[in-house]
Order: C-alpha cells, then structure tokens, then sequence
C-alpha cells in the first residue's frame, strides 16, 4: 500500500476537506483534522497541515493537491546500512533507559509503527526522547501508549542486582529484555509482520546474539542494529520514549517509598542522596533501590561513615 503525505497551507488544505466532505468518516485520533475515504485512498488530513494518502491510488489523489514530501535513504552512523526509504516502513524498535542512573529499574520498550500511522504518530510530537523534556515525555506517553502496539519490561532494582551478582554484565541483561520485548510486540501483530525491527544499538551484532544463546526463543528475522536509531525511525523515537516514562514512573513511586527525592544519574548529588539512606533506613533499603554495584554505594558509605564521626 501506497503513503504519500503533501504539506499544505491552511487554505489548501481546506479545500482537500471540501472535495472530500461526501466520502467524510469519523477517525477519532489526536492530530486528525479530517478523515475521508474515495477511490480506494484514505485521506487523512493534520492539525499541521500535513494531509496523508493511502492506498494503490495514492498518488493519483494527491498529486491533484500538492507535490509529495522528498523521502531519503538513511544510512546510520554506526551498524547496519538501512533499507532505502526506511522512515517511510512498518517497524518494530526497541530502546532502553536507566542503564546510567544509580537509582531506578532498566527500563526496555518495543513499539510497532505501522506505515499508516507515522504522520499520526509525528502529530503526537514523537522525536528522540533526549531531545524532549521529563515534563513533555510525560504528557505524550499516554497518547502512545493508547495508540500503538508495544511491550514494556521494567527490570526492578532486586532483580537487577541479583542477575548481576551472578555474573550478567549490562550487555547481557539489556539483551535478553530487548528480545523479550521485542518477542511480544510480534506476537501481538500476528499474523501481521513488520518490514523490519530496528534495535537502537548498544553492542555489536556478533555479541548481542551471543548474550542470547541460551534463551528458548530469539528474534532474528529482519533485525537491524544502528546508533542513534531514534533518528532514523519514529519507531524507536517512540520507544525511547515509552522507556523513559515508565522510568520516570518508577523514580517518583521509588522516591515515595524511600521518603525523598531520588536524583538521576550517578553524579555526587546522588552520592548524598545514596549516604543519607544508609543513615537513616539502612543498607537493605538503598539496595531495593540501587544498581548496587555502581560506584556509587561505596562513595555513599564512606560519606555515610564521615557523618557518623561528626
């Protein structure tokens, strides 16, 4: 099936909503403006002014209005060379968060965007979620979440700290989330497939896969690695995102719980967080909240300890 989106000025774009207004239907989704069906071509029309044709007439239909937006062929940085036109198709991504922060779970999520749903899903603001702010990611998650097909696994502290005891390196234990992840995003959209599934990359392909050797079920069909992969499709953008909300959740029910303010990170302010825990709750208490391996802890005691002579 045929995507062809054209961006239009208001007066333009009006007057795709007159020529279409007998064949108007109802699409209750945030951004759309207007939503039609004619000659086998959904036309879907935005708050931005972006209107999206789809169907095998699609550029019969709109080249009545506009000249298509340019698409280009992306070739990452870093890792795989990517199929031409790639932010245009059908992928599963998947990202990660919390890997750095002393406190707080690892977070991974896969999201499906279908081809039909990429200007919808620009329309809810979607971009690389280090470029959003806490406070944004927070307000268009729950538009994603209610909108597109996604797995999320939150990897608390305990079990993070136990798996790493017995020897799983980061590497490892982001690995096997990812291909958890990614696991129930395609049992969700069966029979459906993606064109590909694009993992933001964090190790070479050689050594992701071994990390999964022992795991019953392993995703390899149409997989890509790239860097900075929530540049390339909207896809892992929204996964960041997802991630990173779900991260940020845990921070605040984490912060309740302990009676105080967990920073992010592992910079000395965490490092006086971390100290005043010990001190007043215990080491049991800083490790339900911890990557208790990090640095971290032993600065924390020996801050913890100073006070304690004082």
């Amino acid at each position: 099936m045929s995507n062809i989106v054209i961006q239009l000025t208001k007066e333009a774009q009006q007057k795709v909503h007159a020529h279409y207004t007998p064949y108007k239907v109802e699409r209750n989704a945030p951004g759309v403006v207007f939503a039609a069906k004619a000659n086998g071509v959904s036309i879907t029309s935005y708050r931005s002014g972006k209107v999206m044709f789809q169907g095998g007439r699609a550029a019969e239909e709109a080249q009545q209005f506009g000249t298509p937006n340019p698409s280009k062929n992306v070739t990452s940085s870093k890792g795989d060379t990517l199929p031409e036109d790639f932010a245009s198709k059908s992928v599963i991504g998947s990202d990660e968060t919390g890997t750095g922060d002393y406190f707080g779970p690892i977070t991974v999520a896969a999201v499906y965007v279908p081809a039909h749903q990429i200007e919808l899903v620009k329309e809810l603001g979607v971009k690389d979620s280090k470029m959003l702010t806490d406070d944004f990611i927070r307000k268009i998650a729950p538009d994603l979440i209610k909108t597109l097909t996604y797995s999320l696994l939150i990897l608390h502290n305990p079990k993070y700290n136990e798996v790493q005891a017995k020897g799983w390196s980061q590497g490892k234990i982001k690995a096997v989330l990812h291909n958890q992840a990614l696991k129930k995003v395609l049992a969700k959209i069966a029979p459906e497939k993606p064109e590909a599934i694009l993992i933001d990359q964090f190790t070479e392909r050689n050594t992701y896969y071994n990390h999964l050797k022992n795991e019953k079920e392993i995703v390899r069909e149409n997989v890509l690695f790239a860097t900075k992969a929530e540049q390339l499709h909207l896809s892992v953008a929204a996964a960041s995102i997802i991630a990173r909300y779900a991260f940020l959740r845990e921070m605040d029910r984490l912060s309740k719980e302990v009676g105080v303010t967990l920073p992010k990170g592992a910079s000395a302010k965490v490092d006086e967080v971390a100290a005043q825990i010990l001190l007043t709750q215990g080491e049991d208490a800083l490790y339900e909240v911890t990557k208790w391996h990090f640095a971290n802890t032993t600065k924390a005691s020996r801050i913890a300890s100073k006070k304690r002579l004082l």
